[in-house]
């Protein structure tokens, strides 16, 4: 899933050859999960139809201060359309929208749901060579960049008027992808590397039974998507769920066992800066697994049972400068025990549950947690859905990141 993915994007379209690109960005926005609500300059329908837009957007295309179909003159309220948008592209932007960008000038509905928006603006410019390269361009750009608009620069190639330079609007995947990177350059986790476990393991006693344990790996899940929304990059390695993760900076890895998951973490912690182990691993498993299904008989069934190995201490012994986050669900002594996990295990922190605490626990959509470092300091919450967990968890490690 696109970080432009739920995001209530205004697209200005001005009257430049450029404007047959607009119809394709619409269609690439859509296809990121935005939704598109398109302001034409009256001049730019000479170049791309309201319906081709309003048709790929669905929705209502605007281009005048009225209805114009309407006799009564019914408002199209720029004050509303500006204060709607997340962001705001102009695309193709001329020289002559440019200019009254910079001054301030309001002849037309784009220009005045621009003077009207709050949120962040992005600019692509669209003429020819010697337009672009004219002092009161340049003018125009540098006061927009200082009003906080970001321009998205041109590129080379032939122009309309048969010459060759710089002056053709970015390829509307280009734009896309510029503002996407632009949002998560501004993310407080871009560029880094989450490692997260979630859900159970199955230990198998016969090709049938295992051991397994309630765990459903909704807490897992809410902290991958926490940290790919603040810009992360999440490694996900799950036991066996009936969750996916739906975020392209999310890989998801299925495993079974906590022999399979011991392997897939320790091969994925290396490029890690953040592994937060989350996954209720059984800490048992059969020593022997019968090749076929084992039969009812008279009298008690006896299994043998052997350890498996300590994957979040593993990772404590050689996690060097990486911050390693453990979880711990106790039933009685819960703070005592979280802090002697912490030490033992050589955590930077870890995250206490209780399954006497109503509302916390396994396969339930809310959680209670306490926070401890390694400092021993303590930060308690009240149960709160596990995607607002999930999110005062990540918030946590960036403020302990930034220390």
């Amino acid at each position: 899933m696109s970080v432009l993915s739920g995001k209530k994007i205004l697209l200005g379209v001005t009257a430049g050859i450029a404007a047959y690109k607009s119809a394709i960005l619409v269609r690439a926005l859509i296809k990121k999960g935005a939704e598109v609500k398109v302001v034409m300059t009256p001049s730019s329908k000479e170049f791309v139809t309201p319906l081709t837009l309003s048709t790929l957007s669905k929705n209502e295309v605007h281009s005048s201060f009225t209805q114009e179909e309407d006799e009564n003159g019914q408002w199209n309220n720029h004050v509303e359309l500006g204060l709607w948008g997340d962001l705001m592209i102009i695309a193709p932007a001329t020289a002559n929208t440019l200019s009254k960008m910079a001054n301030g000038t309001c002849d037309n509905l784009l220009l005045g749901v621009y003077l009207s928006s709050k949120c962040p603006v992005y600019v692509a410019p669209s003429m020819d060579l010697d337009m672009y390269q004219h002092p009161s361009t340049s003018t125009s750009l540098k006061k927009l960049k200082s009003f906080g608009n970001t321009i998205i620069k041109p590129s080379h190639g032939e122009l309309a008027s048969g010459l060759i330079g710089v002056g053709r609007m970015a390829e509307p995947d280009d734009i896309v992808a510029f503002i996407e990177n632009d949002i998560l350059g501004a993310l407080p986790l871009y560029g880094k590397r989450f490692l997260i476990t979630a859900g159970p393991t199955f230990e198998a006693i016969d090709p049938v039974r295992f051991i397994g344990n309630h765990s459903s790996g909704k807490m897992g899940f809410a902290l991958a998507y926490a940290a790919a929304d603040l810009g992360a990059e999440v490694c996900l390695i799950t036991g066996p769920v009936h969750l996916q993760a739906d975020r392209d900076s999310i890989t998801t890895i299925p495993v079974t066992s906590a022999e399979e998951m011991y392997e897939a973490v320790h091969e994925h912690f290396g490029p890690c800066d953040v592994a937060i182990l989350s996954a209720a691993v059984a800490d048992y498993r059969p020593k022997n697994v019968a090749e076929n299904k084992i039969k009812k008989k008279e009298g008690n069934l006896s299994i043998e049972l052997v350890k498996t190995k300590d994957i979040l201490q593993s990772l404590g012994a050689v996690k060097s400068t990486k911050y390693l986050v453990g979880f711990a669900l106790e039933t009685e002594n819960e703070i005592e025990n979280a802090k002697t996990k912490l030490k033992k295990k050589n955590l930077d922190l870890i995250v206490l549950n209780s399954l006497n605490d109503k509302g916390a626990g396994f396969r339930s959509d809310t959680n209670k947690v306490t926070l401890i470092d390694k400092d021993n300091k303590m930060l308690s919450f009240d149960v709160k859905p596990k995607k607002e967990v999930a999110m005062d968890i990540v918030q946590y490690i960036i403020k302990d990141l930034h220390a």
